[in-house]
């Protein structure tokens, strides 16, 4: 692979992952919710998605289910059935009205208990992190548009599939993480049942949307 090849690559795999999509709001919801140290299983199960999105796409079997109406279709109502479902659960998850502060040990005791009850397991996150990228059609709608153009087929396909694929799940880590940051430090702000609620209802809301809009996608995006 040419260098300035990779590089408008590496360009575009930035422009792609700080696009708000449904990683990001996952990114940003676990983030907030649990921290950014149990939100890195949720990013890789993202990242291993998005490698399976970047395969699929590369070897042209993004195209064959591009061009079969009943494939695209099952994989769209599964994608937005899955996305719905997180953001009903999103809407529907408990809150916790912050107790009094008898002293920095009880509370820190008190907020690790409360933690490990509310968390879901690192399997669990992986999962939902996994699913939400595997599922989600306009991503393998766009990377079938998109991924040809940096490859050169008088060159190794899973090499150059090894290097854009690594590449992408790189840049993604990053910022997903970095999403995660940002939500997390807003957690002192988010304190009361009240604003947990409200968080709850806006991330979830995002999700609800974003699996009725993948409902509208069309074959004939790419």
């Amino acid at each position: 692979m040419e260098w300035q090849v990779w590089i408008a690559y590496f360009l575009a795999c930035w422009v792609i992952a700080i696009s708000p999509g449904s990683g990001a709001v996952l990114s940003m919801s676990h983030g907030l919710a649990y921290g950014v140290r149990h939100t890195s299983a949720t990013i890789a199960g993202l990242q291993l998605g998005l490698a399976v999105v970047l395969v699929i796409a590369g070897v042209g079997v993004g195209a064959v289910l591009l061009a079969s109406a009943t494939a695209f279709t099952v994989v769209k109502v599964l994608g937005a059935a899955y996305l719905m479902w997180l953001g009903w659960r999103q809407w529907r998850a408990p809150v916790h009205e912050a107790g009094p502060v008898i002293n920095e040990a009880v509370q820190a005791t008190n907020a690790s208990m409360a933690l490990s009850r509310r968390v879901p397991s690192t399997r669990e996150r992986f999962v939902i992190g996994l699913m939400t990228n595997l599922t989600n059609p306009k991503s393998i709608v766009f990377m079938v548009a998109v991924l040809p153009q940096f490859m050169n087929p008088a060159h190794s396909v899973w090499l150059q599939l090894l290097i854009l694929a690594s590449t992408a799940m790189a840049v993604d880590t990053v910022v997903m993480h970095g999403y995660a940051f940002l939500a997390s430090r807003a957690k002192r702000w988010m304190a009361t049942a009240r604003a947990q609620r409200n968080q709850n209802r806006v991330f979830g809301g995002v999700l609800l949307a974003m699996g009725a809009g993948l409902l509208l996608v069309k074959r004939s995006a790419s």
